[in-house]
């Protein structure tokens, strides 16, 4: 019998459903192998891939805790053997491949950073999942550079708020897609040259009209479906496409015509099953290139809304009703 005050609350997932089925239970802290550190949590990021996971569609890796949650900030409570650039009580932000939906959790130490100064710990629970993401997909995969132009869809997301900033930021020209109004307005704040609301522009033609007929030099798409087509008519010669995501579904029929015509590049990644020695990369160009930002205050956290980490069920409804813009984070 594990003795209480080794025990945690943590947010499991009763059964693949409804935000309903995300349950508060008493479990045993997470043992931590020598790589890693024991993170005793203020607050954790919630993330589509929480979602998708508690539908049932998105299985967590081997190996990794079945407790929801990709990203946490807190003070580390323990430290492996092997852990020397970490002490106990230093406040991190952490990439996790599950556990984060609890009181404790287990992180690798190469995906652990320091909270970039001014940040309090409840937005930087909201860094490493999207950043890591934007910074791996749109300039190491999508090879963003000054002056190009580059769409983000789904602007107003997490996602699409951390990459419109860091875009611009990067001096790029920066387009959104966004489904309201209100939405289009938060993007254009954060630096968006251009919003257009899908639900009443063809942002095709838009984006080929504000660039003079040539098209964007890079796409970031969390889409799919067929958003495909269009994006490929939206690119520049010798455009990218970085597809993210598949929340319109996961295949399309496309013309292959203008891909050869244009020399356009079609890739995506996914971040949570990469291995540790690959997010350790990630993590020190995200330190080297975006803390520095956010402790200038280019870059900020958007936050929508915190909740009690017992109320995650709530947290889910608002992310599926995509009322939010930005970030949603539960708080410990």
């Amino acid at each position: 019998m594990v003795e209480r005050a080794h025990n945690m609350i943590a947010i499991e997932i009763r059964q693949p459903g409804e935000p309903d089925v995300l349950t508060a239970v008493e479990r045993p802290r997470p043992s931590i192998g020598p790589e890693d550190v024991l993170i005793k949590v203020a607050a954790a990021g919630v993330n589509r891939p929480d979602v998708m996971q508690r539908q049932g569609r998105y299985p967590p890796p081997p190996g990794a805790s079945d407790i929801p949650g990709l990203e946490v900030s807190g003070a580390i409570e323990e430290a492996g053997s092997n852990v020397h650039d970490l002490r106990i009580g230093d406040r991190v932000c952490a990439l996790v491949s599950g556990g984060g939906y609890a009181e404790y959790c287990a992180a690798p130490a190469p995906q652990c950073l320091p909270i970039p100064r001014g940040v309090d710990l409840i937005h930087a629970a909201a860094i490493p999942e999207t950043t890591f993401t934007v910074w791996t997909n749109m300039v190491e995969r999508g090879q963003l550079t000054r002056g190009e132009a580059v769409l983000i869809h789904g602007g107003s997301s997490g996602i699409g708020t951390s990459a419109i900033q860091i875009a611009k930021a990067l001096g790029a020209r920066v387009f959104a897609t966004a489904g309201s109004a209100e939405k289009c307005a938060a993007c254009e704040a954060l630096g968006a040259e251009r919003a257009i609301n899908y639900r009443e522009t063809d942002f095709v033609a838009a984006v080929r009209e504000a660039t003079g007929g040539a098209g964007v030099n890079l796409v970031v798409d969390m889409v799919g479906g067929d958003y495909l087509q269009r994006n490929i008519e939206s690119l520049a010669m010798d455009g990218r496409l970085v597809q993210i995501g598949q929340l319109g579904g996961p295949k399309a029929q496309i013309n292959m015509i203008p891909v050869l015509q244009r020399r356009l590049t079609i890739t995506g990644s996914t971040l949570r099953a990469r291995t540790v020695a690959q997010k350790a990369a990630i993590a020190q160009a995200v330190r080297q290139h975006v803390w520095p930002l956010f402790e200038s205050g280019d870059v900020r956290v958007i936050v929508h809304a915190t909740f009690p980490l017992r109320h995650a069920a709530e947290a889910h409804r608002v992310m599926e009703s995509s009322a939010h813009i930005g970030k949603l984070v539960l708080v410990v």
